[in-house]
């Protein structure tokens, strides 16, 4: 008789300000209004986050490995600047499946402390992502036979002004798949350095 392990689908990410997602929402009402036929699931504001490792389904007696590694990638970062800005969708090329709003960091900080999340939690035995870091925010994702092209034109046309806020902690979260869309509940909170 096999046993089922119970797992939960878990990611770390840095949360967005208050006033960044009131933004960011600003700009999904935007799109909805001028495509109002736009066949697309949008993100809502409490989903908002940038993904800096999606670990999957893990074990939920691994969890703690997961905040552990965190909490260590964290000890030498110091908080920095992290800018949201530019439109674009994924594919460049070809049908778009997502919509989203870049971020940059002009520095290197951001780049670090994803190597620092990859090292410490490949050290926990967890995978390495194997793509390079596109920080974005995932504003839609496009369902075939709507009218993606135009919305995707819109989105690149009205453009973003450009939020700055500063990144001060970590989040790992449980996500759960829901029929009324995705919950992300924190698991793990932790600080950066001061």
């Amino acid at each position: 008789m096999s046993s089922v392990v119970e797992t939960y689908r878990v990611f770390v990410a840095i949360e967005l300000p208050r006033a960044v997602r009131a933004k960011v929402i600003e700009h999904i009402e935007q799109l909805r209004r001028i495509v109002p036929d736009a066949r697309a699931s949008w993100s809502r504001e409490h989903n908002l986050h940038l993904t800096l490792k999606f670990l999957g389904n893990v074990p939920v007696s691994e969890i703690p490995k997961v905040s552990d590694a965190v909490a260590r990638a964290v000890t030498a970062i110091k908080p920095f600047a992290i800018t949201v800005a530019r439109c674009g969708v994924f594919p460049p090329k070809g049908r778009p499946n997502v919509l989203w709003l870049g971020v940059e960091n002009r520095t290197s900080e951001l780049n670090g402390l994803y190597r620092q999340i990859e090292d410490e939690c490949s050290k926990a035995g967890f995978a390495r992502e194997q793509r390079t870091l596109h920080p974005h925010l995932t504003i839609a994702r496009l369902r075939k036979h709507g009218d993606e092209r135009h919305l995707t034109e819109v989105h690149e046309k009205l453009g973003f002004a450009s939020e700055t806020f500063s990144v001060s902690e970590l989040v790992v979260f449980k996500s759960e798949l829901l029929r009324e869309g995705s919950k992300h509940t924190p698991i793990s909170r932790h600080s950066l350095q001061k």
